[in-house]
């Protein structure tokens, strides 16, 4: 299946839903209060991160899941529906392969509390249940301890290392690699339902 419904999940604590246009103020007030950790990590987290960027994030946002090709979450606490906690997303690395990518990042004062991996759980059922995924990967750049924990937690298995995969403020950055099947997904999920 590649449609996917828009609408709101919730995990134990977080609503997650379609990013709205509404969202840009919250985005860019997160990302600014959060550049030097992300900015560290991910390509589009740049000094002078505006409301341009962050409309434009949402525009190819609402784009690509129409057209299916990535679904990308608000984090939010339903007490605190414009705060903007931050962003989770799955896609299809291969349809044909049933192959899926989960990414996320968490404002650095909400860091610490269990946020990214309490959503990336929540988001492995929508991987698995909602889109017939067999397996999804999870590409954190080395040194990322706070990620690279999150992807131990949930029964991850390191595959390997993606050599200068990125290129982040000039410096080319290796990414590794954490997959997780179908069926370890299942083992690992019955002892809770």
């Amino acid at each position: 299946m590649d449609a996917l419904s828009t609408h709101p999940r919730f995990s134990e604590r977080f609503l997650l839903r379609p990013f709205e246009r509404r969202d840009v103020k919250p985005i860019v007030e997160a990302v600014q209060a959060s550049l030097p950790e992300l900015h560290e990590w991910l390509p589009w987290a740049r000094p002078g991160y505006n409301k341009d960027d962050a409309q434009a994030f949402v525009r190819d946002s609402q784009r690509s899941w129409k057209e299916g090709r990535a679904f990308d979450f608000v984090i939010r606490r339903p007490s605190e529906p414009t705060r903007h906690i931050g962003n989770i997303s799955v896609w299809h690395v291969s349809k044909a392969f049933h192959t899926g990518e989960i990414g996320y990042w968490v404002r650095t004062d909400e860091t610490a509390h269990g946020i990214a991996t309490e959503v990336t759980r929540r988001m492995l059922q929508v991987a698995f249940d909602e889109l017939s995924m067999h397996r999804v990967i999870l590409r954190i750049a080395v040194g990322n301890r706070a990620s690279e924990r999150v992807a131990q937690k949930l029964g991850f298995t390191h595959e390997g290392v993606l050599r200068e995969e990125i290129k982040v403020r000039g410096q080319w950055l290796d990414h590794m690699v954490w997959g997780l099947l179908e069926h370890e997904y299942r083992k690992l999920a019955a002892p809770q339902a």
